[in-house]
C-alpha cells in the first residue's frame, strides 16, 4: 500500500480516518496509523483532529462543503460593456452599486474598471485616464480657437466666451491649511 500512498486523495483519506474514528481508535493512533502508511503524503496532526471532532460531532460527511472561493471569471465584452454604460450614465456611481447591479464581485468590477476601462475616481467622478488620440487633438483644436479668441479682443473675451455644462467655478484662498 506505501507504493500506491500518493494516490490517496482528501475524501479517501477522510475516509479512512473516519473507518477508525468508528473503530474507537485515539487520535494519536490514527495519526501514527497514517503517518506510518502514507509517510510524507500523511495528512497533518491538525487536520487529523480537526476531522475526529467533526466526527465527535456526528458529521460524518467526508466531502468537501461548498464555499465561496475566488469568484468566477465573468470578464465579458458584455460584461465590460455593461460596465463602461453604468459609468457613463452616473459618473459618480460605485464600484459596489454596479457589483450588486450586474451581480459580479466589487472586486472584479474595480479591476474591469481601472484595468479594461481604464477609468479612474477623481472628485467622486469616474473620468478616463488617458486621452486618446482623437481627444486630445479636439482638446488642442479647442485651445488654439480659444487663444484666438482672446488674442482678437482681449477685454471682451470673458462675455463673449460660453460653456454648455453649466459648470460653476469657486475660487476659494483658504487662509489655513486645515480650511
Amino acid at each position: 500500500m506505501s507504493g500506491d500512498a500518493h494516490d490517496f486523495n482528501n475524501i479517501q483519506t477522510q475516509a479512512v480516518i473516519k473507518f477508525f474514528f468508528l473503530q474507537g481508535k485515539a487520535l494519536k493512533e490514527i495519526h501514527a496509523i497514517l503517518t506510518e502508511t502514507l509517510r510524507k503524503h500523511a495528512p497533518s496532526y491538525a487536520t487529523v483532529k480537526n476531522l475526529v471532532a467533526q466526527f465527535k460531532l456526528c458529521d460524518f460527511s467526508t466531502c468537501d462543503a461548498p464555499r465561496p472561493g475566488q469568484p468566477k471569471a465573468v470578464n465579458t465584452l458584455e460584461i465590460i460593456d455593461q460596465i463602461h454604460k453604468l459609468i457613463m450614465e452616473d459618473r459618480r456611481i460605485l464600484a459596489k452599486s454596479i457589483a450588486e447591479q450586474l451581480a459580479i464581485s466589487h472586486e472584479w468590477v474595480g479591476s474591469t474598471i481601472h484595468e479594461d476601462l481604464d477609468v479612474r475616481k477623481l472628485s467622486v467622478k469616474w473620468v478616463p485616464k488617458c486621452l486618446n488620440a482623437d481627444q486630445k487633438c479636439q482638446r488642442c483644436q479647442s485651445s488654439e480657437q480659444l487663444w484666438e479668441f482672446f488674442w482678437r479682443d482681449p477685454n471682451d473675451y470673458l462675455s463673449r466666451l460660453v460653456t454648455m455644462d453649466e459648470t460653476w467655478l469657486y475660487h476659494y484662498d483658504p487662509e489655513t491649511k486645515e480650511q
